[in-house]
Parts: structure tokens; C-alpha cells; sequence
């Protein structure tokens, strides 16, 4: 229960008590914090308490982003420190895709697009997103005609015709917060998330439900609430269970997909045994899929599940399991310039909690390489970059500040 004697305009508060203040705001146990920050539930107790010195400014950073604190100075008290200092700024062409996502009154004076052609511009987009190391770029210039034509296509068309224009457009939905994710508008991903599971359910069609249910786990998932998570993850599992029988590679790889989440949410809270379960019956799926079959989606594939076996064992905080399975895979040939990216975030995330700076280091600028607007958006990324500039042994302190550099970094 929260303490109601702390004040957090009183200037004299410590920063470990405006910690407390602002977890039990949000109802959010020591544990879940400590885990989004890669720490335990007794170190930020110790911090609340004032039992250790107050956390360097990229802890600070990574539990203002964790509690969605718009100010850093929230936490420290003083002058406003916004957020975005150290964010950065969003996408140059977030306010033209805001718009097209606001836009209600979408005209249905002329025909709508035929939907195959539709369909062929969502998948072009996807291939786009996949093969440019510019993804964020990409998708700015493709999605918001490709939004206003699905929305206007749902709207005039009738029956069976609507249905699968709702499909696409929740699909269209699911592309968009890929271009959403980790800018400085949270209350627009929730609103595409949103959208993209009530024009799924109205489309009748599973695939494009699973999807939708996908990517709003991973949206609770980001904000801390794992109970959430966990429980539109089994929904969508429920819901698919019946079309199971007879399913194509499609949907078998959103099943798949969906074991995963579940896997990597239960990973977050630490259930170490729950987590490789999933993972293991996520594996058995994806090695019954064509050897070629990557979904554009979600990524799920035989390929991607090394890179989901390093993920995992870092959230569970098994730092040999992360180092072999970093080994194994570091190389894998995904088919995906932003997914390669992410992955190779994942393996620095490895190595430093080996202990290998060093190693992190030089996963993070190939990953820059590989995909520059994954890392300059990615909140891991960021928080390595500035911990090895700020605080790294000399040896790694240069190239860390240059890697900071290029990617927005104010260090």
C-alpha cells in the first residue's frame, strides 16, 4: 500500500523515495521493477530505503523509462530533465503517420482499391521493412497513403469483401506499430494497438487476430504489466486453439509466435522453468515449418529461435547460458535487416552480463551497421552505449562515445 505521507513536490525527498512514490503509483511490485531494469526487488528496496548510494544516471534512466516517466528530474528533483534529452526526438515522420491514425473522416466518394492490389502493397511494405537497414524511414514514406486506402477499402466495401479489408487493415495496424514502437508517443501505439484487434475481430480471421493479440502482449509487456500480458497471450492462444487442426504455415507460425510471448513474458518475471517450457514447445513448432518459412510479422522461423534462446536466458539473468547461446548464434542469417539488428542487441545484452564490455561493444556497432534506426530507438541499446561512455573502462570509452554519437546520445 503507498505510503501517503510522501509528498513528491517535497523538495527534501530522497530520490529512492520518489522511487517508491512513483512504483506504488503504479501499483508495480519491487520485483517487476528490479526485472525491467535488470536488477532484483532487493536492490531497489536497498535504493527506496537510502541503504546504498543514489543509482548512476543510466539507472535512473532505465527506471524513469520503466515507471513511463516523462522527466528524469521526477525521480532527482531540480530543473526539468526531459526524457527525450536522452531519447531522443521522434521520427521525422511520426506526425504525418499520427495523422493518418487520427483521421476519421476518411472519404468514401471514390472506389476503394481493389484488395488484391492492397494486399500487394501491405506485402511489399513488409518486404521494404525487412530488406532496409533504414526501416523507420521506409515505413514513414509507405504507411500513411497505405492507412488512409485500408481504412477507406473497410469502410465502402460490404460482406465478405469487408471482412478481408478489415483483415488487411489490421494488419496494416500491426505494420504501423512496428514504426510506432519506442517513439515518444506511447498513447499512439496504444491507439494502434487498439484499432488493429477490434478490425481483427470484426474480420473473422485468425491469422490477423493472432497477430493483433501478438503485438498488444508485446505492448503490455513493455509497460511492466506482465499480468496483462500473460492473459491476452492465452486468450489469442484460446482463440486460435480451433483453427489448429488443419492449419497452413501462416497460421502455425502465429501459433508459434505466440508460444514465444508467452515464453518471454514469463522470462521478464523470472519464472525460469515456465519460460524454457514455452520456448521448447516454440522450438518443436517452428522446426515443423517449411526450412524456408519466415513470417514478416512476428519473425518466427526455424532461424529466429536461437536468437529467441539469447533473449531468454538474459531476462532469467543466466549469464553462461547467454554467453553460449550469444556464441552460437551471434552470426545467424536472418532474413531481416531491423530483426538482425535487434538480435545483435540482444547478444551485447549477452555479454555484459558476462562481464564483457568489450564484446558489447562490438555487437553494438554491428548492429549499427546492420540496422541504425534499430539501435538509435532501442532503449537497451541506448542505456549500454551510455553506461560503457560514461563509466567503461578506457580501453572501450572511445569507441563507446563514437558509437553515442551516431546514434543521438548526449554523454
Amino acid at each position: 500500500m503507498r505510503d501517503r505521507s510522501i509528498d513528491p513536490a517535497d523538495p527534501g525527498l530522497s530520490v529512492g523515495q520518489r522511487i517508491q512514490y512513483y512504483r506504488e503509483r503504479r501499483g508495480m511490485p519491487r520485483d517487476v521493477l528490479g526485472g525491467l531494469i535488470g536488477r532484483n526487488g532487493r536492490w531497489i528496496k536497498a535504493v527506496e530505503r537510502g541503504e546504498i548510494g543514489q543509482p548512476k544516471l543510466p539507472t535512473l534512466l532505465s527506471i524513469a523509462e520503466a515507471l513511463r516517466l516523462r522527466d528524469v528530474a521526477t525521480l532527482t528533483g531540480g530543473k526539468p530533465v526531459p526524457m527525450s534529452m536522452f531519447r531522443g526526438p521522434g521520427h521525422p515522420a511520426l506526425s504525418t503517420v499520427r495523422a493518418a491514425i487520427n483521421t476519421v473522416a476518411v472519404s468514401t466518394a471514390d472506389a476503394p482499391p481493389p484488395l488484391r492490389h492492397l494486399q500487394a502493397r501491405l506485402d511489399a511494405a513488409w518486404r521494404a521493412r525487412h530488406a532496409a537497414p533504414d526501416h523507420r524511414t521506409v515505413l514513414g514514406s509507405l504507411l500513411p497513403e497505405l492507412i488512409r486506402d485500408a481504412k477507406r477499402a473497410s469502410r465502402a466495401l460490404e460482406g465478405a469483401d469487408r471482412r478481408r479489408a478489415l483483415a488487411i487493415l489490421s494488419e496494416v495496424y500491426s505494420l504501423t506499430q512496428f514504426y510506432a514502437a519506442y517513439q515518444p508517443d506511447s498513447g499512439l501505439l496504444w491507439r494502434i494497438a487498439e484499432r488493429s484487434i477490434m478490425a481483427a475481430e470484426e474480420s473473422e480471421d485468425p491469422r490477423a487476430f493472432g497477430g493483433a493479440v501478438w503485438l498488444l502482449t508485446e505492448a503490455h509487456r513493455d509497460a511492466g504489466d506482465f499480468d496483462a500480458a500473460e492473459t491476452v497471450n492465452r486468450q489469442g492462444l484460446d482463440a486460435l486453439r480451433p483453427h489448429m487442426d488443419n492449419a497452413g504455415a501462416e497460421l502455425r507460425a502465429m501459433w508459434g509466435a505466440l508460444h514465444v510471448s508467452a515464453g518471454y513474458t514469463a522470462a521478464r518475471s523470472g519464472q525460469r522453468g515456465v519460460a524454457w517450457g514455452w520456448w521448447e514447445e516454440a522450438d518443436r513448432i517452428a522446426r515443423g515449418l517449411p526450412a524456408d518459412h519466415y513470417d514478416p510479422m512476428t519473425s518466427f522461423s526455424r532461424i529466429i529461435m536461437g536468437a529467441h534462446a539469447v533473449t531468454f536466458a538474459v531476462e532469467l539473468r543466466q549469464g553462461g547460458e547467454a554467453r553460449k547461446q550469444a556464441r552460437k548464434v551471434e552470426q545467424a542469417a536472418i532474413p531481416s535487416q531491423p530483426r538482425r539488428g535487434r538480435h545483435l542487441i540482444e547478444v551485447a545484452r549477452a555479454w555484459q552480463l558476462a562481464g564483457d564490455r568489450t564484446e558489447a561493444l562490438g555487437s553494438l556497432v554491428t548492429a549499427y551497421t546492420v540496422a541504425p534506426e534499430t539501435i538509435r530507438w532501442n532503449g537497451y541499446a541506448r542505456r549500454m552505449t551510455t553506461e560503457m561512455a560514461q563509466d567503461g573502462p578506457p580501453s572501450i570509452r572511445h569507441g563507446a562515445r563514437d558509437l553515442a554519437d551516431r546514434i543521438g546520445l548526449l554523454v
